[in-house]
């Protein structure tokens, strides 16, 4: 059983873990340049209403991470166990994490909200494109 499919999802796992690093970075730098007190920090909300946009965004971004990148993982799940052989669906997966990839990092940086939506986008098209292509009969290995 071919399970090449899974690559790009642990490049997606990789993914989500760098943007919880770079979150903790900014959040912990602020913090302590700051000098807050963490208290005032005891929930989303209020973390979120204390911290300025820019260390924020990362902790957006990995909220976003838990979303629509859940159905690739379960869509990559799904193609390994089913045998699905397909390079087209392998390829569109390194497209899908690709662009996720290209969405974190602007997110997480200059936060241009058309730039990171044509990602966003994008990237939803991919993954509907490799449903269709499993629905439609791709390739059993």
């Amino acid at each position: 059983m071919d399970h090449s499919i899974l690559e790009p999802a642990l490049a997606m796992v990789v993914l989500t873990f760098v943007v919880w690093v770079v979150m903790y970075v900014l959040r912990l730098g602020y913090i302590s340049t700051k000098k807050l007190d963490v208290q005032l920090l005891s929930s989303p909300e209020k973390m979120s209403a204390a911290l300025p946009e820019r260390v924020n965004n990362a902790a957006n971004n990995l909220k976003n991470l838990f979303e629509v990148p859940v159905l690739f993982y379960v869509l990559c799940f799904y193609i390994a166990v089913a045998g699905i052989s397909s390079e087209i669906l392998v390829t569109l997966a390194w497209t899908y994490v690709s662009l996720r990839a290209l969405h974190s990092l602007v997110h997480c940086s200059v936060n241009i909200v058309k730039l990171r939506f044509t990602f966003y986008f994008v990237s939803c098209v991919v993954l509907i494109s490799m449903l269709f292509l499993i629905y439609n009969g791709a390739q059993v290995g």
